[in-house]
């Protein structure tokens, strides 16, 4: 029996806690050999294009993909979730919010791993729909006092910042420039559509821990090369993904002043097999790129609780 999950069933089944706990068991997996991820590819006509990514979870008994277009009348997002040992369909996942929660997730489980532990103060660019999971993921991943925001419209950005506040019983304020966002924090986050690095290298504070989640192609950079070159360890989701779409870093691997080797997966430190932070003063990055193990495993923590709950519409096939 296939189960079809509508945008308002996963916002009411999935939580924080399940896309942290999803997005971790993606990565423990990926690095122990016991999945397979498959590098989004794209198929593009001049007014909408069709994004995919698959994969596999043998270990968690799923394997899918899911699609999505994007289009100026906006995007549309599936989950195909099917059985890894008879091949069966499980569910079709409607993954507007999920993909919400699991690039969010990511970003929490990346700043558990590698800011550090006393770290108490967030800034925060950007006040979109991409936002709101990265926000609540931070604050439910570190005991922080404080998440400044900047973005550029300061209606959207006040409203944003209320919200925020109310739901992860954090303080969410915003800030008016850059600057102030960075200076004296802890943690950064990048989660924006930006064509052009959003802040100075200088501002940096030492020891702190970045999370770039926004720049995905060529055609998008949130970082500077001089804030790269600062870091002193660069952690992606997986290499092939990264050498194929995280645009913050092409332009350096490019020029051949960053190499493949320097990249490090999350889900090796995640398992001890690379060191993450060594000191408190490091600067350390974590460059987002998503991957569908990622939508699979939270995919899947979704339709059991859907199926607990008796959630859901049958489909005829």
């Amino acid at each position: 029996m296939a189960l079809f999950l509508s945008e308002n069933d996963v916002k009411q089944l999935l939580t924080v806690e399940m896309a942290l706990e999803g997005v971790k068991s993606a990565h423990h997996d990926l690095s122990m050999g016991l999945a397979q991820d498959t590098p989004r590819v794209r198929s593009r006509l001049p007014q909408t294009v069709l994004h995919m990514l698959q994969g596999a979870l043998p270990a968690q008994g799923v394997l899918g993909y899911k699609a999505y277009t994007s289009n100026r009348s906006g995007n549309r997002f599936l989950v195909h979730l099917f059985d890894a040992a008879s091949g069966r369909l499980r569910a079709v996942i409607e993954a507007d919010y999920l993909g919400m929660m699991r690039t969010g997730a990511a970003s929490g489980l990346a700043a558990r791993l590698l800011a550090r532990p006393d770290a108490s103060v967030a800034g925060v660019f950007g006040a979109g729909w991409q936002a709101e999971g990265h926000v609540r993921a931070i604050c439910a991943a570190l005991p922080l006092q404080l998440v400044k925001v900047h973005a550029r419209k300061a209606d959207k950005l006040h409203a944003f910042c209320e919200r925020m506040t109310a739901q992860t019983g954090v303080n969410v304020v915003p800030v008016a420039s850059p600057e102030a966002l960075v200076r004296g924090s802890d943690l950064l986050g990048t989660v924006t559509t930006a064509a052009q690095p959003l802040f100075a290298a200088e501002w940096l504070e030492s020891g702190v821990h970045i999370n770039a989640a926004g720049s995905n192609s060529l055609i998008r950079q949130e970082l500077d090369e001089a804030t790269i070159r600062r870091c002193d360890l660069i952690a992606v989701d997986a290499v092939p993904t990264a050498l194929a779409e995280a645009g913050d870093l092409l332009p350096l691997l490019e020029k051949g002043r960053l190499h493949a080797r320097q990249l490090i997966e999350l889900g090796d430190i995640l398992v001890g097999r690379q060191t993450g932070r060594a000191a408190p003063e490091q600067i350390t990055l974590f460059e987002s790129q998503g991957m569908a193990i990622q939508d699979l495993a939270i995919a899947l923590r979704v339709l059991n609780a859907a199926e607990q709950q008796g959630l859901g519409q049958v489909l005829p096939y």
